[in-house]
């Protein structure tokens, strides 16, 4: 199960992310299939400067929270941004990198997290 503080900080981040007009935003519960990290929060934006948009407030809004980030990856290029809080990891993507990744399909065994569960009402594309 799932820590309180875990699913706060996914929540905030599919929250950030929503708010940015990310779509397809997925959460997936890793913990009893990983050791580095209980939760991911995947999500696409349109363009690479939306991903970047994203990216940013995603980390405003957790760094408001008192979190900051261990580690954030390709923020020059925005195509995949990648942001480690630890417990939870955040990948932004373009929907043709995410599309060439494939991160959901390697996670298939993983729960998801529904809107619900992520305060969002839904992450599809509009």
């Amino acid at each position: 199960m799932i820590e309180s503080d875990t699913l706060a900080a996914i929540r905030t981040a599919a929250r950030a992310a929503a708010d940015k007009k990310a779509f397809a935003i997925v959460g997936l519960e890793i913990s009893a299939l990983a050791s580095y990290a209980d939760g991911l929060v995947i999500c696409s934006g349109g363009s690479e400067r939306q991903v970047a948009a994203i990216a940013d407030e995603v980390q405003r809004r957790l760094r408001e929270d008192g979190r900051r980030p261990l580690h954030v990856e390709g923020e020059s290029r925005a195509e995949w941004v990648l942001m480690d809080y630890g417990d939870v990891v955040i990948h932004v993507f373009t929907e043709e990198r995410r599309a060439y990744y494939g991160l959901e399909g390697l996670w298939g065994e993983a729960p998801r997290l529904d809107g619900a569960r992520l305060g969002i009402d839904h992450g599809e594309r509009r």
